[in-house]
């Protein structure tokens, strides 16, 4: 069923609702970083593996003075037996010997004619007990937990190679318009393609992965083709302009051409109106269309494949969103929610310039979005604030 012009809450969830993570795979642990487990991290060791020191100084067995008989350094570890009133060099990180008491620190202690003299240290002192940080088996993160630079390092520790993921989504970026140019200053007639450029690395802040960048001519024919290709290569296809009805507007056509169906078509909100989100390809590929308008366009990028996004990348559902409070009265459509960029400092947003939905100026400038109700709000409201990725 498709929603016609929900309201900009409503055609979120639909979306965070419809979509499925993609398959998950099995990546080393390098290429993890903030893509999400699909299964618990188990530790294959116990961490530390073994009673290790905490600092670098002396292994001590009963009481003082002890004898000195050899060293524990990293990846060393002391080969005899520790007696008691014996004690061996060791290192921070270095095998803690079965009979030591404890550690005494470098700076706590005096060497002279090879016996260590300090005072007693209290049993297990300066010691790493095997097991203290993690047991073998035990679970240190569950399945949906997205992975970190922290929690790689932890899993590399406790033994881990690689971990089963949810992949990052693969997005193709389709450019529909023939009064597009792609380089240089634009002809009479033309203006230049500003959504090329930075929609990628939007979608990559995002997450994601393009995989193709392509143009598209402004006839049925072509956006088909086009729709196609893009749909084979990626997991979504992000395409600009024709998401209206106007004369040269192919998309809702191509779309059906594509095996598509449409989910969202139009959302009541502004700037971004004519927005739509929909399944290409026997329902292989999603597809969000974005306007032509260049603002409008990076409001759908964030309100449309924002949530398609995070669903296939195994992400859901989407966190909510932090208030802010407005610092000047803000107007909105009486029927439309309306997303306002501006900054945010001590929690209070401040509106920006250059508003309008053809204008780059503004979102250069800005930090994120305002989420205003319909009918606007007064000074001092409390609004939701949606960041800029």
């Amino acid at each position: 069923m498709t929603l016609v012009e929900p309201r900009w809450d409503a055609a979120r969830s639909a979306l965070s609702e419809a979509v499925h993570p993609l398959p998950p795979t099995r990546l080393p642990l390098e290429a993890c970083d903030g893509l999400v487990l699909a299964e618990d991290l188990v530790a294959k060791v116990a961490l530390p593996s073994f009673d290790t020191s905490a600092m670098d100084g002396w292994a001590v067995a009963g009481d003082g003075p002890w004898a000195l008989v050899g060293s524990a350094l990293a990846g060393r570890p002391f080969a005899g037996d520790l007696a008691p009133g014996q004690a061996v060099v060791i290192a921070t990180g270095g095998v803690v010997p079965d009979a030591a008491d404890a550690v005494v620190p470098s700076e706590d202690g005096t060497v002279e004619a090879g016996e260590l003299r300090a005072p007693a240290p209290q049993p297990g002192m300066h010691v790493r007990p095997a097991g203290e940080e993690c047991r073998a088996g035990e679970v240190l993160a569950e399945a949906g937990t997205a992975a970190s630079p922290a929690l790689i390092g932890l899993a590399a520790a406790a033994g881990l190679d690689d971990v089963l993921v949810v992949p990052r989504p693969r997005v193709a970026l389709v450019l529909f318009g023939d009064e597009l140019a792609l380089s240089g200053e634009p002809g009479p007639g033309l203006v230049r393609d500003s959504l090329g450029p930075q929609v990628p690395a939007w979608v990559r802040r995002m997450g994601a992965e393009v995989v193709l960048v392509e143009r598209g001519e402004d006839t049925l024919e072509a956006h088909v083709d086009a729709i196609r290709r893009a749909a084979t290569a990626a997991d979504m296809v992000l395409t600009t302009g024709g998401t209206a009805a106007g004369p040269v507007d192919h998309l809702h056509d191509a779309i059906a051409a594509c095996d598509g169906s449409v989910l969202v078509d139009t959302v009541a909100v502004r700037p971004g109106h004519p927005m739509l989100a929909a399944t290409v390809a026997d329902h292989r590929a999603w597809l969000v269309g974005l306007p032509g308008n260049p603002q409008s366009a990076i409001v759908t990028l964030l309100s449309l494949a924002a949530p398609v996004l995070a669903g296939l990348a195994g992400r859901v559902p989407l966190p909510a969103l932090d208030e802010v409070r407005t610092a000047e009265a803000l107007p909105s459509p009486p029927h439309e929610d309306r997303l306002v960029l501006g900054s945010v400092s001590g929690g209070v947003f401040t509106a920006g310039s250059h508003l309008g939905s053809g204008m780059l100026r503004g979102l250069a400038g800005a930090t994120g979005f305002a989420v205003l109700p319909p009918g606007g709000v007064p000074a001092g409201t409390r609004v939701r604030w949606l960041p800029l990725p």
